[in-house]
């Protein structure tokens, strides 16, 4: 059982018997009554945000989620094929059941499969990629670091803002969880 104050961002609950991933969350202390703390819930199944007070102290469930290590092979047409690295079987997964995260996967990428219920609800990417830029536009001379930022699409589909410096063929370093740019790892050959 899970108190209100073990919540953090990515905690998974379960309420009425469906999974839950706490996006936010903010204890309250009024000044007239008791504390409670104020959530957004993002629903693993059906990726639907809900919002729910919690009393302070009150109890939750965690949900019967258990993790597993999965290899990305590759797309095919609207399906993603992921292979579990210790049985070697194949599962095919929709767009819709990979959400945004579809838009970071590369090949030979290991993910954790979330299964809820003997179902794959959600993956959870690494904490960094690294994917190579296919369109911005070009860099100028003379740009630097600190001169601003533009948008570029990387190769799985995803748009990052990037640095002016950043062309197309070069390879960036991504953090998943917040979708953003963080170092250009290698330079393309344009």
């Amino acid at each position: 059982m899970y108190s209100t104050a073990d919540f953090r961002t990515g905690l998974k609950i379960e309420l009425d018997g469906r999974p839950f991933t706490i996006i936010e969350f903010l204890h309250v202390k009024p000044g007239k009554g008791g504390a409670f703390v104020r959530t957004k819930l993002k629903n693993m199944i059906t990726g639907q945000v809900l919002e729910k007070t919690f009393r302070a102290g009150e109890k939750v469930v965690p949900p019967n989620i258990h993790e597993k290590e999965m290899q990305y092979l590759y797309q095919d047409k609207a399906e993603f094929c992921f292979m579990d690295t210790e049985t070697f079987d194949q599962v095919f997964l929709t767009a819709e059941q990979l959400k945004d995260n579809r838009l970071f996967l590369k090949e030979n990428t290991n993910v954790k499969a979330l299964i809820y219920n003997d179902r794959i609800v959600d993956i959870e990417l690494p904490n960094f990629v690294d994917l190579k830029i296919v369109q911005t536009e070009p860099g100028i001379k003379g740009d630097t670091v600190t001169g601003g930022n533009k948008p570029a699409t990387l190769e799985p589909g995803a748009v990052i803002q990037v640095p002016l410096f950043v062309n197309i063929g070069d390879i960036v370093r991504v953090d998943t969880r917040s979708r953003e740019y963080i170092e250009r790892v290698g330079q393309g050959t344009n």
